[in-house]
């Protein structure tokens, strides 16, 4: 009887410092994992915070800048659906490494602004 109960003990030890084994390296790996998310998250948001002026493509998958000329691949294009071919401003987060540029949101430009930098580079090429 003695030697039953002393088994179901040292059985029931054994399984309690095996799941504290387990849980504490599957925190450990969920702290891994999750530093590695944050980095990854980090490293993607980190672009900066722009306005760029131009003008949609009219896939809704490009904006060129009136500023530069500069073309910025939209990297949401659902966020800008339905201003396909528009001249718009747009708010977001831009990585000038890739030339990618996050909507965070937009409106519409206004028609002078238009008009003036188009008399402005019709003026240049002359």
């Amino acid at each position: 009887m003695k030697k039953l109960v002393m088994m179901c003990l040292a059985v029931g030890l054994l399984g309690v410092g095996l799941a504290m084994a387990q849980d504490s390296t599957t925190q450990d790996t969920m702290k891994q994992g999750t530093t590695k998310q944050d980095t990854m998250k980090a490293d993607k948001t980190s672009g900066k915070s722009m306005n760029v002026t131009g003008k949609i493509s009219e896939d809704g998958k490009t904006i060129v800048s009136d500023k530069d000329g500069k073309s910025w691949t939209i990297s949401n294009p659902d966020a800008v659906k339905g201003h396909e071919g528009h001249h718009v401003v747009v708010k977001g987060h831009a990585d000038a490494a890739t030339n990618e540029i996050k909507v965070a949101s937009l409106k519409m430009a206004k028609e002078g602004a238009s008009k003036k930098d188009t008399m402005q580079k019709d003026e240049m090429k002359k």
